[in-house]
């Protein structure tokens, strides 16, 4: 069964490949990324294609050679629970991205998965969150602080799930911001924060900003 997958995908590389009859490179990386299913981002690509000389055939060969043979973890993207359709943030404000995944594997995920920007626009100050090891057929809000740019417009991005080593599992999970004036979404979370934080101690004795962790908490809890 293996084998005869194996000769038909084959087979469909080489009907690919035979079809293909350009050298320009921004062509060559969206072919590369086609026949991948997406696995990997437009640098990612670049690097195998430039590695074999920018042919298509000998990038794909070495891809799948590098390919480990272990089993990788399983994720599914849910829904944006932060962030939906029709919701815009104000130019130049500090919002909370959250996303909702599960693990539809049968194997827990492995200590020190990360959730890793890979292209576009990175509205946060880091390039990657750790995640905790999720059991199988379970599910968690991953959340990400961001801060939209000064000038209104519509900016996207994609985050892709890895393990430890650095290899992606899962689909795409994409970052699509609208910001806007007269935008309410991180005008409504910063008050949904602030009442918690009134009702959990109306009289503070100092006004300092909670940690990352605290707000994350807050936010679910709202």
């Amino acid at each position: 069964m293996s084998m005869d997958v194996d000769n038909e995908l084959e087979g469909i590389l080489l009907q690919q490949f035979s079809s293909l009859g350009t050298t320009d490179k921004e062509v060559l990386i969206a072919k590369f990324q086609e026949l991948l299913g997406d696995q990997l981002n437009p640098p990612e690509c670049a690097f195998y294609l430039d590695m074999n000389n920018w042919n298509l055939q000998a990038a794909i060969c070495s891809y799948y050679d590098y390919q480990p043979s272990e089993r990788l973890p399983k994720l599914t993207f849910l829904k944006d629970v932060t962030i939906g359709e029709g919701e815009a943030v104000p130019p130049n404000t500090t919002f909370t991205k959250t996303w909702k995944l599960g693990n539809s594997g049968e194997e827990v995920w492995p200590p020190g998965c990360q959730l890793k920007f890979c292209s576009g626009d990175n509205l946060a100050s880091t390039d990657r969150v750790l995640v905790d090891a999720l059991p199988p057929h379970s599910t968690a809000e991953i959340s990400v602080v961001m801060r939209s740019p000064a000038e209104d417009g519509t900016y996207q991005a994609q985050w892709r799930m890895c393990t430890a080593t650095g290899l992606f599992f899962g689909e795409t999970i994409w970052v699509i911001v609208r910001v806007a004036e007269g935008g309410l979404l991180g005008v409504t979370q910063q008050l949904s924060r602030f009442g918690s934080d009134f009702v959990q101690n109306p009289y503070p004795e100092s006004s300092a900003n909670c940690t990352s962790e605290d707000c994350d908490t807050i936010e679910e809890m709202s």
